[in-house]
């Protein structure tokens, strides 16, 4: 017996791998119902909903309350909802933001806040000392002028960031398109910015911060019976009444390609978006069948078409995506992507190829089990915390859903089939009714009509504003320089001119730099010495940060992380190209290559645009066609050897101030990508000092 079972051992695998063809993959087993505890949903009589979702395994709880009015225009005064959303946390009639700020903190306490939310997070044990604090803030905000002022100072700061991040100047003219007349397509501008006032913010926080419609989730440990008590005790004096709901335009459909082009000054890389508006709400019957859809087009990942095509086989960039936005009141599909300037056109050709492709035949079943997968294993993740089951809980009581819909989630999206995804592709997706947006470089603009319906390219702003063309200049390069040296000196003729700058032999300069960021200031240091040396500084709490050395002949560059190198031959060359205390003066003889482009509006000042280039890197210097000053420098320089591509840095100079009989600015901002520094001059000295104290 023993050896008949031994033989039937070895006998009975090979018979069963004989059976088994491993070539197949084994089909996957249908997608069950997710178990999912119901949260707790209780109203109070003020209007709340409030959402519990008990989680014990921590001893923390948190708060998150969302305001039930909906969008509103703000015309003119885009951007006072985002600043108020800043303000928020600034100070109460019974606590200063430093008391706030001191109270949260020991406690260990966090409290957010936003245009149209709030949340607490904390201990279990310390709910009641910070629920104090969250109440008194929420019902006794009261938004002090200084503090205003300091969120007006960092707004301007986020603007001049804008202009240099071709993502977001891309987005705002996107937004500014596609929801035409809809508080979605309102950007903050530096004009509308100049247009809120205190009074604007807090008319906005006390008619949007009502509780009629507002919703409070709050998860972790803490019981119903608990939940109720803190609500009544914290929020029952909380009063007002939603607005009327206002109806807006939805999202505006093409008929014919639309391109917009956004320039973007010696950008070597184009940003392209292309853009179209779907007809899906959250959770409608077509939503989890779009998102699969999209997720195959181009959602994440290398193994997405968009991916496999622009990057994998043409190399035409690092990344190429798509993203499915859905909100209250419109959705739209987003492609994007940087591609280099010569590839522009052929990338906006493969763009729409893929559109086409997507409408015009089946997804593989590999394409679909990948994708599947993906927002599978997603979904799954998500469950693993607390504070999902409370936002499931929230948008189903928000936006109507069934109540078992994120239950039935992985069921209904394995049910998407691909003659499911071809239905959703053709009837959302185009190539022909596209808006297609490209910020970058004037050299690409002549290949950008041919995508274009009917031809004519529109040309907006960093903002979305439409700008007016280029004017041709009623001067040489020569005679702005001129003109602007005699302004900066307060002379008449040229000799006059040179007479009081030969009289300056030296100038140290000390600026203040403050970034939002950063907690304390820096201190940025420039020494020039006739005819061409300098020395700048960077400290940081007295520790050197930063510094270039150069006495007309040699010199280095040093900093933190990389240490001091010597300057190569290219940037002596570069710095000899920039000599004097008014370098314009000696452009001609010094090599340096410019040209006067024409005059620029910009926020409604008419600016004479030069262009530089000093072997190393290329300027665009912008001067007031009114007083001649220089309003700002936008430099582009070459990338380094750790750098993908060249850096842009963007300086904005004014309050120009005599000293020593020359007009200096004593405002300056710097911003490099999305650091942005605030700098007023502290100190200017004539004639002090000398170049040997910095070496």
């Amino acid at each position: 017996m023993k050896k008949l079972i031994i033989a039937l051992g070895l006998i009975s695998p090979a018979l069963l791998f004989g059976q088994l063809d491993r070539s197949v993959v084994p089909a996957a087993a249908p997608a069950k119902a997710i178990s999912i505890a119901d949260p707790v949903v209780f109203k109070t009589a003020n209007g709340i909903t409030v959402i519990l979702s008990e989680n014990h395994k921590i001893p923390k709880v948190t708060f998150n309350l969302s305001v039930g009015n909906g969008e509103r225009l703000e015309g003119k005064k885009a951007g006072v909802s985002s600043l108020a959303g800043d303000l928020i946390l600034s100070g109460t009639t019974k606590r200063s933001k430093d008391e706030i700020d001191a109270k949260k903190d020991y406690i260990g306490a966090s409290i957010d806040a936003g245009a149209k939310s709030m949340s607490l997070s904390c201990l279990t044990k310390h709910m009641d000392t910070g629920l104090d604090i969250f109440s008194d803030i929420l019902l006794n905000a009261n938004f002090p002028q200084s503090e205003f002022e300091r969120i007006v100072k960092q707004a301007e700061s986020s603007l001049m960031s804008v202009k240099s991040s071709p993502e977001s100047m891309g987005q705002n003219a996107l937004m500014t398109s596609l929801f035409t007349g809809h508080p979605y397509g309102e950007v903050m501008t530096e004009a509308t910015l100049k247009n809120i006032t205190r009074d604007d913010v807090v008319y906005y926080y006390k008619q949007t911060f009502v509780p009629e419609g507002s919703y409070l989730v709050i998860v972790g440990d803490i019981t119903k019976a608990k939940a109720e008590e803190v609500v009544n005790k914290y929020f029952s004096s909380w009063t007002g009444k939603l607005q009327p709901k206002v109806e807006y335009p939805s999202a505006k459909n093409l008929k014919g390609n639309r391109v917009i082009f956004v320039k973007k000054q010696g950008a070597v890389q184009s940003y392209i978006q292309v853009a179209f508006p779907v007809g899906i709400k959250i959770g409608d019957a077509n939503y989890i069948p779009t998102s699969l859809t999209n997720h195959i087009f181009g959602g994440s990942g290398f193994g997405t078409r968009l991916m496999q095509n622009l990057r994998e086989d043409k190399a035409y960039t690092y990344g190429a995506y798509s993203n499915l936005s859905v909100q209250q009141q419109g959705a739209y599909v987003s492609a994007a992507g940087s591609f280099r300037n010569d590839v522009t056109d052929s990338a906006i050709v493969q763009l729409l190829s893929e559109l086409n492709k997507i409408t015009n035949s089946y997804v593989t079943a590999e394409e679909l089990s990948l994708a599947k997968a993906v927002l599978t294993g997603r979904f799954a993740r998500s469950l693993e915390s607390p504070s999902t089951i409370a936002r499931f809980a929230l948008e189903i009581e928000r936006n109507g859903l069934d109540k078992n819909y994120y239950k039935d989630y992985l069921k209904n999206l394995d049910a998407v089939d691909k003659e499911k995804v071809l239905d959703i592709a053709q009837k959302f997706y185009t190539d022909k009714n596209c808006y297609i947006i490209v910020v970058g470089n004037e050299s690409v603009l002549e290949k950008l009509k041919q995508f274009d319906a009917d031809g004519n390219i529109e040309v907006v702003d960093a903002f979305g504003e439409p700008v007016q063309d280029m004017k041709k200049a009623d001067i040489t390069a020569d005679e702005l320089f001129k003109k602007y040296s005699l302004a900066l000196t307060a002379s008449k003729t040229v000799k006059e001119r040179d007479k009081k700058l030969k009289k300056i032999k030296s100038v140290r300069q000390e600026v203040e730099m403050s970034m939002s960021q950063v907690p304390f200031p820096l201190k940025s240091v420039r020494f020039w010495a006739a005819p061409n040396s300098e020395v700048m500084t960077i400290e940081a709490q007295g520790m050197m940060v930063q510094k270039t050395y150069f006495d007309g002949t040699t010199g280095y560059n040093s900093n933190m992380q990389t240490g001091k190198k010597d300057l190569t031959a290219e940037e002596i060359a570069a710095k000899n190209k920039s000599t004097g205390l008014i370098p314009e003066i000696n452009y001609t003889k010094s090599g340096m290559k410019y040209e006067l482009l024409g005059i620029e509006n910009q926020n409604g000042t008419d600016m004479y645009v030069v262009k530089l280039n000093d072997g190393e890197s290329e300027s665009y210097d912008y001067y007031n066609t009114k007083d001649f000053s220089k309003i700002k420098t936008v430099t582009i320089s070459k990338a380094g050897e750790e750098e993908e591509g060249p850096s842009e840095v963007t300086m904005t100079y004014s309050n120009y101030k005599a000293v020593g009989g020359v007009l200096f600015p004593h405002k300056i901002v710097m911003s490099a990508g999305a650091m942005t520094f605030n700098g007023e001059v502290k100190l200017i000295e004539i004639n002090k000092g000398a170049l040997k104290d910095f070496k």
